[in-house]
């Protein structure tokens, strides 16, 4: 897709999606959102709460970690709709620094998306910061006949 082309899904109908097939991503009250997709990209927020923090008041790993697996799965929805048994087949994490006391932005770019695997990288922010907190890659299976 070129930037110029539509997105499969918006990211109302992505939410929607998520919503119907997915659930429990929100128990316990929502806190993930898509704010944004494009041509081979997502920009998702995890709301500061409590239960996402750790001793010592910080965004816990697993937090960040679900929000950039998120993020890329959105991302890949994006492209292909609605597809649900598309799965992670690897992510691999670097924390970088300390998370701060705000929402947190992850912000996914495709750097491959074939007929069976899309390959992508995720930042994650701080909102209102500019420095990284951690960066992530995965891969994703996607199933045949889509």
């Amino acid at each position: 897709m070129t930037a110029a082309q539509p997105t499969a899904m918006t990211a109302s109908e992505i939410e929607a999606f998520l919503d119907r097939h997915f659930p429990q991503i929100h128990y316990g009250g929502r806190t993930y959102f898509v704010e944004e997709v494009g041509p081979m990209r997502a920009r998702l927020r995890c709301d500061y709460h409590e239960k996402h923090l750790r001793p010592g008041g910080t965004i816990s790993g697993p937090t960040m970690m679900a929000l950039a697996d998120l993020a890329l799965y959105v991302a890949i929805l994006a492209q292909i709709g609605p597809v649900g048994l598309a799965v992670t087949t690897s992510l691999n994490y670097n924390f970088l620094r300390k998370p701060g006391q705000a929402a947190l932005i992850g912000e996914a770019r495709l750097l491959k998306l074939g007929k069976r695997l899309a390959v992508g990288e995720v930042g994650l922010f701080s909102q209102g910061e500019e420095e990284l907190v951690c960066h992530a890659t995965g891969t994703y299976s996607i199933p045949a006949g889509r």
